[in-house]
């Protein structure tokens, strides 16, 4: 991807690193949205958002611009369209409407914003691009692990979900978008065809039953049947849930629901004994029980390691290899704050939660 042009029919009205979207560039191809790390079509509502943007401009007369870092829309274009979206927004009918609006939206501004701008493999200002560090690992085929990532994290530098399939490849690590439907619908496809005692949510609430891993998979698992290890049916799934803390609770509860319509139950959770995330130092959870997304990913890795009849799968090793690609994102983010003369740590928060 080549470097964005930086202008403008009346350039001094800009911000230094705003960038404008050309009608070449105002929709998104099968091959760009599987490149940002996804195996589903273009989401139709996604596309339908940029046009519908590129039409704004035509009515107004005003360029649609971008800041240079988090592909939020910027100038008089930007005040124009929070009006035109909000009022879309009040129109709708139901919650489902508005969450897909809701989402559709904020990935296709992520998506127009960060072209020529990000590395699309590991989300990061292409000058700090990590790819070339990252080691790619086989997960075990009977493992498989979804990214439910809200629509605020994706394309985030400092995300450390997109880590999973950087290192085990968008088949084992498969993203999964909160409130876009074709994903969800893939997600779930999936889900039900493994049956519900074969699938799994990583998510610390106080209010849900949750299990150990050793417990409950260790349960759910006979390898006694060899024969058929590579059977579908017999993959275990495991739903990671990637945003903030104050998004969670949302996401957690539209997948119960989900489970409830499926089969009549609420999905199995699990628990985790995890440490503290090498990533606290720049990005300070809530509380010291709570972890980033990698870091979820490597506790469970090790803890299923422990499971008698899965500890001769190199699961320890699958894990180790986040754990090295962590520690790499990490120095990329810390050189570039450095770089900027910005503070390489972050003041706690949430004291009060820490024991």
């Amino acid at each position: 991807m080549g470097t964005k042009p930086f202008s403008s029919k009346n350039p001094s009205l800009l911000p230094t690193d705003a960038h404008i979207i050309t009608d070449a560039e105002a929709s998104i191809s099968l091959q760009e949205w599987q490149d940002w790390g996804t195996i589903s079509p273009v989401p139709s509502m996604v596309n339908q958002v940029i046009q519908d943007l590129k039409l704004l401009e035509k009515d107004i007369g005003s360029c649609m611009t971008f800041d240079g870092n988090h592909g939020k829309l910027t100038g008089g274009f930007k005040v124009q369209e929070d009006k035109k979206h909000r009022a879309k927004y009040a129109s709708l009918g139901n919650s489902e409407e508005k969450l897909q609006f809701f989402s559709a939206r904020q990935i296709a501004c992520r998506l127009l914003g960060s072209r020529g701008y990000l590395c699309q493999k590991c989300w990061l200002a292409q000058e700090d691009c990590m790819c070339s560090r990252v080691t790619m690992c086989s997960l075990w085929h009977r493992v498989r692990i979804w990214l439910y990532m809200h629509p605020k994290d994706f394309l985030r530098q400092n995300n450390t979900g997109k880590l999973l399939w950087q290192v085990f490849g968008v088949q084992a690590a498969s993203l999964c978008l909160f409130g876009i439907a074709e994903h969800e619908e893939m997600m779930w496809n999936e889900l039900n065809h493994a049956g519900r005692n074969m699938v799994w949510c990583l998510y610390p609430n106080k209010n849900a039953v949750t299990e150990s891993v050793r417990d409950s998979v260790g349960c759910a698992v006979n390898l006694e049947s060899q024969a058929v290890s590579a059977n579908e049916g017999d993959t275990m799934h495991f739903i990671l849930i990637d945003g903030t803390w104050s998004n969670s609770g949302a996401m957690f509860r539209r997948l119960q629901d989900r489970a409830e319509l499926e089969w009549g139950q609420e999905l199995r959770c699990i628990s985790l004994n995890t440490g503290v995330s090498l990533m606290h130092k720049l990005r300070p959870q809530p509380s010291w029980d709570r972890t980033c997304t990698a870091a979820a990913a490597i506790g469970l890795l090790y803890e299923l390691q422990l499971v008698p009849e899965l500890s001769s799968f190199g699961l320890d090793k699958q894990a180790e290899a986040i754990e090295n690609a962590l520690e790499v994102l990490l120095e990329a983010l810390t050189a570039r704050r450095l770089r900027m003369g910005r503070s390489i740590s972050r003041r706690e928060r949430h004291n009060r939660d820490i024991c």
